[in-house]
This record gives C-alpha cells, structure tokens and sequence, in this order.
C-alpha cells in the first residue's frame, strides 16, 4: 500500500483495515520523507476509489505518450496526427480532473515535487505541463509530415515526369536531362567517335499513297516496335523518327569503347528480324517490306540545338550526312544493308565478330559525296 495525501486531519487514502504502524511501513527510508502522525492522532481510511484514481492515472503516465505516438503514425497524413494530438491532449485533461475530482478535489492538488512523487496527489501545474508537451509534440510531427509528404509528393512526380520524358526522347538524353547541375542551353556540344545508324523502310512513299492513314501508322508503329529495341539493347541512342527513317547514334549520347561493333551487330539482328516480319505479312497476304540500314563512323558533335522556346538534343557531322546518303544508296547497290570500310575495320579492333564474309566494294561513287567510298556489305 502507497500512503495517501495528507489533508486536515491526517488523512490516508488507502484500502479499509490500514493500521498507523501499517502505514509506518510503507513509508519512505528517508528521514525527511517519513510521516510520522501526532499521539493519539485518528487515521481516517477514505474509499479505494480515490486510491485507485490518482495511482491509474500515474501508471498511465507513459504509456498514453506510447498511444498517442501510436495513433499519430497510423497515417502518413498531417490531419489524421493533428487529431491524435488533440483527442490525447484532451482525454489527458479530462483524465486529470476526473483523477482530482475522485480523489478528494482540491485537496489532493500540491506543490511539493517530491512528495507529488511519493504519494497519492496532484501536482498542480504539470498536467497542463503534459498538455501542452503532447500539442507541441502534435504540432512538430504535423509539420515534419507535411514536409515529408510534399517530399514524397515531388519525387513521384518528378519520378513520372522523368519516366514520361524518357518515352519522348531516349533514356539517355532523359537522364543527361534530369541529372543535369546546370540549365541545359542550345550551343553547347561535345566531340566525340560515334557510329551513326541510319534505317526505312523501303518502297514507304508508294506505300502510304495505297494504305489507309490508321493502317500506315499501326504499321509504322510495329515497325518501330520491332526495330527500336534491338538498337536500344545494343547501347544504342534514338536521335530522331523520320517518318519511316530511324537515326540512331552509338557512343554519341554516352561514351562507348565499342561503339562501331554495337552499330554492326545491331544492323545484324535488324536485317534477321525485318526478313521474319516481311514473311509474317507474306504469310497474312500482306504485301512484304523490306528495310535497308546504313552505318557511317566518325568525329561528331554532340550536343543541345534550337533556341529558348524549344531545344532538342542531336549529333552534327560528316559521319551524320554520309550515313544518311550511304542508307539511300543501298537501293544503287541493290543490297539492303552496308557500311563504310574504315566502319568495318574499326568494328573489328573493338571485337565484332562474323561467319560470314563480308562483300567489299571499292572506291563507290555516292550521290553528294565529293570523293570514292569503299563500303563493305553487310547485308544482300
């Protein structure tokens, strides 16, 4: 049994049947803590109700903080701590008059600390202590969470925008984008060896002048969908769609020791698989397709192009122009895929391997080119 607050006469709160030497015992071992009540002095024994209320609402002390934290964290939203905060500043108030008011009223309110400590009374003042510590604790995890939830907030969407900017434009160039430390101005470029891909379809102009607009571009799309992942999953960077046209750049974008092999194994499994696709269409009495590829090697540019209102990332450079009338040439030598010999040879020395001999062709005349081009065939 814990002595009681002495009030008037003094009075014990505690269970009928206590004696005073009973009391006696459970007092404290300290001398200036020990009651020792006047000869001949009665001891009233009140009902274990305001025993029962003062000592419940101290055990609850602690464990309503580990409610309140509890609740405060059901939900990662301001609104639903705040409310935590305030039914548990509330109840805790609540609690406190109904302690006090069970328990003898005023007369169970004191001052004294230690004997707050060592007895069955209210120490005036520190409930509202524990009030006021709960709503300002409310108050900073509401803060910290509103914080933290527009975080949160920010970093999906910039998540979304960066995943929808890279369905755009490359995976590359969306990430050169989003990690950017500095604004992206058009002027700036970088030099450096890349290959240039160029690929179409062949025939597409006769073609679109006889196929329905939605037949043409669920073509165009299957097309692309076919040709896009293969470049892509050699380490190779879309530059741009050109109608049918598809330019792709190898070391450009980001910097490879293997540019030149990726571009000619790339065109390896284009060629493989737009000869499956034409025999799918023979097989749906579809009129077949046929696709012709190019790959040129060379310094270019790289870099941002256009002005405020609009900038797009791009590769300028000889490689870029002889790329483009290499693939239109393919038609003149009657194969559908080549490359230039210093192409091919650089291809090589970076580990490109083949079964098959590949056909050279010597000092070819191209349209727009000023000096012979020996190419090499990479596809019949």
């Amino acid at each position: 049994m814990v002595p009681g607050n002495l009030v008037g006469r003094h009075h014990y709160s505690a269970l009928s049947g206590l004696s005073v030497s009973d009391v006696r015992a459970f007092a404290l071992p300290f001398d200036y803590h020990r009651y020792e009540p006047p000869a001949g002095d009665d001891l009233v024994v009140s009902p274990a109700v305001s025993t029962t209320a003062i000592v419940l609402f101290k055990i609850t002390d602690a464990a309503i903080c580990f409610y309140f934290y509890c609740l405060a964290r059901l939900r990662f939203e301001a609104r639903y701590v705040i409310t935590a905060g305030v039914v548990a500043a509330i109840g805790w108030a609540a609690m406190a008059v109904y302690a006090t008011l069970a328990s003898g009223g005023m007369d169970v309110i004191t001052r004294d600390y230690v004997y707050y400590l060592t007895s069955n009374s209210v120490l005036k003042g520190a409930e509202l202590d524990k009030v006021i510590t709960i709503l300002t604790v409310t108050a900073i995890i509401a803060v910290a969470i509103t914080r933290a939830h527009k975080l949160l907030v920010k970093a999906v969407a910039e998540g979304a925008a960066a995943h929808d900017l890279s369905r755009l434009c490359s995976p590359e160039i969306a990430r050169q984008i989003t990690t950017a430390e500095q604004e992206i101005t058009a002027g700036t470029g970088q030099a450096r060896d890349a290959a240039i891909l160029m690929v179409d379809i062949r025939g597409f102009t006769r073609l679109s002048s006889i196929v329905k607009p939605d037949d043409l571009v669920c073509l165009l799309a299957e097309y692309q969908s076919r040709m896009v992942p293969i470049i892509q999953g050699y380490g190779g960077t879309i530059d741009k769609f050109m109608g049918d046209g598809i330019m792709a750049t190898f070391g450009a974008a980001v910097t490879s020791p293997t540019y030149a092999a990726d571009a000619l194994k790339a065109v390896d499994d284009i060629m493989e698989s737009s000869a499956a696709w034409s025999t799918e269409l023979e097989h749906k009495n579809e009129p077949p397709l046929k696709v012709g590829a190019a790959v040129a090697t060379g310094q270019i540019i790289f870099g941002a192009v256009g002005d405020e209102s609009r900038m797009e990332y791009t590769v300028i450079g000889d490689a870029v122009n002889l790329s483009a009338k290499l693939e239109k040439h393919t038609k003149s030598e009657g194969v559908r895929a080549l490359c230039t010999k210093d192409a091919f040879d650089i291809a090589i020395r970076q580990g490109y391997q083949t079964s098959e001999n590949r056909e050279q062709r010597k000092a070819r005349s191209i349209e727009g080119v000023e000096a012979a081009v020996d190419i090499i065939i990479l596809a019949p």
